[in-house]
């Protein structure tokens, strides 16, 4: 057994079943043992890139955060903002961001470490965050709601059904699973609840006095979730997807599709204006069009010149289509 799920199995031995919040955030953030945490310390332990479990658009550098600056640089315009004006990236992750981000006052926040301004304006940016944040499961079944917990039997983590879902995620689960059962049929529906999504959007925006956030992932639209019967739970290891996502914890990442109709009304809550939600394909064919995409594209030789064309190329017909972007606006009042 992992280490984190030895934590894991000591937990539910003393105090019960769990609920998945619980299981994700042991497997992914244990200070210790969780898979992002100690892949930042053990060598061969990275889990980004052809040697690790998944590709992100950041590791596509140094085009990707050329044309992210390129944006950056667009709305340091539209506000007509100097030298003050700071992009902050939550989920900084390596830091493969950083050299790009320079013409503006950068700051890197991660799970390790990393402090925004008090108040500031400008960009508040985060890629594939959402995503990773740890969230709970609910099963309904012939119209009933229900926690799913994780027990731990004979050496295995397992899914037992735990109690009524009551409170304020009711009505959510109803809404989505209602609509999932009357178009496709199923007896059963499978969701996860965002259980941390608002708190998090609030600490990232709080100190945001005038500006844009840009939150770029995966997911899914309420009218979409008709695709996802069984919820959209996944775990990866060495660039492959897989469907138990309780085993190995802390050696396999671990995903749920960010919904975005939720995160923009979470966003409106928060007094955000949300623009319409778009791919990243068309985000960075805006960041690029003043200039044909010279400046992302410019290379010292040609061999250099044609890695970049192939970067651009697989971010705009591959990650492109399949990453999805929110731009959320703090006006000043």
């Amino acid at each position: 057994m992992t280490q984190a799920g030895q934590l894991l199995a000591a937990g539910i031995s003393a105090q019960g079943p769990i609920l998945f919040s619980r299981f994700m955030d042991v497997a992914l953030y244990d200070p210790e043992h969780g898979y992002y945490r100690r892949a930042r310390r053990e060598q061969g332990a990275d889990p980004f890139g052809v040697h690790g479990d998944f590709y992100t658009a950041t590791q596509l550098q140094p085009v990707f955060g050329r044309l992210i600056a390129a944006q950056c640089a667009q709305w340091r315009r539209q506000l007509g903002a100097g030298d003050e004006f700071h992009v902050v990236e939550w989920g900084a992750g390596r830091g493969e961001m950083a050299e790009h981000l320079q013409a503006f006052q950068y700051c890197a926040v991660d799970v390790d470490g990393g402090t925004p301004p008090a108040e500031f304006e400008g960009v508040v940016f985060c890629n594939e965050l959402f995503d990773a944040l740890p969230v709970d499961a609910v099963r309904v079944r012939r119209g009933e709601a229900r926690m799913m917990r994780v027990d731990h039997h004979n050496g295995r983590f397992v899914w037992i059904e735990g109690e009524p879902l009551t409170g304020p995620w009711l009505p959510y689960a109803t809404k989505l699973s209602a609509r999932v059962a009357e178009l496709r049929e199923e007896e059963e529906v499978w969701l996860e609840l965002p259980v941390h999504l608002q708190s998090l959007l609030e600490r990232m925006t709080q100190p945001l006095t005038r500006g844009f956030v840009l939150a770029i992932d995966y997911g899914y639209t309420e009218r979409e979730i008709i695709r996802f019967p069984r919820g959209t739970l996944m775990a990866y290891r060495r660039h492959q997807a897989l469907d138990d996502v309780l085993l190995n914890p802390g050696e396999q990442d671990i995903t749920a599709h960010v919904p975005f109709t939720h995160l923009e009304h979470c966003a409106q809550s928060l007094g955000l204006v949300t623009a319409p939600l778009c791919s990243l394909t068309q985000l960075l064919m805006s960041a690029g069009e003043h200039d044909q995409f010279a400046a992302a594209l410019e290379a010292s030789d040609e061999a250099s010149s044609l890695q970049l064309r192939m970067q651009l190329k697989s971010l705009l017909f591959g990650l492109g289509e399949t990453f999805r972007c929110l731009v959320m606006e703090r006006r000043r009042e």
